[in-house]
């Protein structure tokens, strides 16, 4: 097939060529952007008298009927015509002749790329607020079930003081608040019409970029041409949501595969969200969770070979940023797939409630508490923490826990030991009395819902503002 370029080459570019150049395998998805895009380019060329009022008219109705051929599935891609853009025209131009030839005047591919990809990554972005959100909301109903439910806290992955599970998935909710945040930030950076910027200086024609802004409800308009058709600071800036985002439910992830197994016995995965052994017929294997944690590597691969990409080239446009799509899509298709089924999975997994406060009742996560209760009574700090320290040293070779040891025993540390303090020890109590703000004592947590239930309402008004925008497009 002749290339859209013509005069300029007498011979076809070899089919090797064709094939390692070509983009249209991946940028495909991109057909619903560049359409849209190019009816606003086309009528903007009719409002400023660039091109008749009747190839305007040709030009829409002929990309309209394109959009329903891909959407019903009747088009077929031709990989020598490189990508999406010219296999749009190519075809536009063979529907309704001549018209379609002007479809292109003052623009080049450069900047009608970057305004598809804008576009897109618009629309994803509101898919991916959507999928958070809802992510957050699992999190938060199962933590109002458990807000009374012990576990022990750790640090160095040794248990550190009591907490609650409530407080443990409060922690991952205001993880993923920042990262709406991270993510309301991108679509700040996504908000720019490029086109119009041309090959890398503009036009000579009259055309209006703020009539194709209007039209394609973009909040501003790239005030340099030369930075328009360069720029993927905007895809840099998803990866790095995205990479933030990966290694906050990979945490989570590493979380889950220790919690279901059966050193920790925490929690139960519902067999939906499983898989068992080929040979090993007991096995209950926290697949998911692993394919989340091995994903997250992927993301940051993404963003890397991006950020190695973008760091030599001169401006403006190289066929390098070409490589700017498959790392976005294949981030775009993996942190959408992470959070629908963490949510699902999350809210359908089993707490083994007796399982977490039995581990809270039989370690000395409770040492600080007791040093608390000695401070409380008179002694410096640093003081209790090496009279408890002997305690925890005492009771482990007696093979007991603090709660164990008699007062007599207590006092034989410290005369400030008195009855009270073995209620000063109970789990509960240790939780209960920790009201510092963001702290895990069960009032605390009850601040957090509610918190987090306002919280949740602002992130939905955000996507509802966002989901009208592209909805007009």
């Amino acid at each position: 097939m002749a290339k859209l370029w013509g005069g300029r080459f007498s011979k076809n570019t070899n089919e090797l060529v064709d094939a390692f150049n070509a983009s249209i395998e991946f940028d495909k998805r991109l057909y619903h952007e560049d359409i849209r895009g190019s009816i606003a380019h086309a009528q903007m060329l009719g409002k400023c008298g660039i091109i008749p009022a009747e190839d305007v008219e040709k030009i829409v109705a002929g990309l309209e009927t394109i959009l329903a051929d891909i959407e019903a599935g009747n088009f077929s891609f031709e990989v020598a015509l490189e990508d999406i853009h010219m296999n749009i025209e190519a075809r536009l131009t063979e529907r309704i002749g001549v018209a379609g030839a002007r479809l292109h005047t003052a623009r080049s591919r450069n900047d009608q790329v970057a305004l598809d990809m804008h576009m897109y990554m618009k629309r994803e972005i509101v898919e991916i607020g959507e999928l958070l959100l809802q992510f957050e909301k699992a999190l938060l109903a199962v933590a109002k079930k458990h807000d009374r439910t012990l576990m022990p806290g750790y640090t160095h992955l040794q248990r550190a003081q009591p907490i609650t599970f409530a407080h443990h998935l409060l922690a991952y909710f205001n993880m993923l608040q920042r990262d709406f945040r991270r993510l309301q930030g991108v679509w700040s950076g996504a908000d720019m019409m490029p086109l119009g910027a041309g090959a890398i200086a503009g036009t000579t024609f009259p055309i209006d970029r703020f009539d194709v802004a209007e039209q394609l409800n973009f909040g501003s308009v790239y005030a340099n041409s030369m930075d328009a058709v360069s720029d993927r600071d905007y895809i840099i800036e998803f990866l790095s949501f995205a990479s933030v985002l990966m290694m906050h439910m990979s945490r989570l992830s590493e979380e889950i595969c220790l919690w279901s197994s059966t050193e920790f016995g925490f929690i139960e995965l519902d067999d939906a969200f499983a898989t068992g052994s080929s040979m090993m017929p007991q096995k209950k294997n926290p697949d998911i969770a692993e394919l989340v944690r091995g994903k997250t590597g992927r993301v940051y691969g993404h963003l890397q070979a991006m950020l190695v990409t973008a760091k030599g080239l001169p401006l403006t446009y190289n066929k390098d940023l070409q490589e700017d799509k498959e790392g976005f899509f294949d981030a775009v298709d993996t942190v959408k797939f992470s959070l629908a089924v963490y949510s699902d999975m999350i809210s359908t997994m089993t707490v083994n409630v007796e399982k977490m406060e039995q581990a809270v009742s039989k370690d000395f996560s409770n040492a600080t508490d007791l040093a608390d209760y000695l401070v409380r009574k008179g002694l410096p700090f640093r003081q209790a923490h090496e009279v408890v320290g002997k305690c925890v040293a005492y009771a482990i070779h007696q093979g007991k826990f603090l709660p164990e040891i008699s007062l007599e025993e207590y006092k034989t540390f410290s005369a400030l030991f008195e009855e009270d303090l073995l209620e000063a020890l109970q789990p509960e109590n240790c939780v209960a009395a920790r009201t510092s703000y963001g702290g895990p004592a069960f009032s605390e947590n009850a601040k957090q819902f509610s918190r987090g239930d306002v919280l949740l309402a602002e992130q939905q008004v955000v996507l509802d503002v966002l989901y009208a925008r592209i909805q007009l497009i």
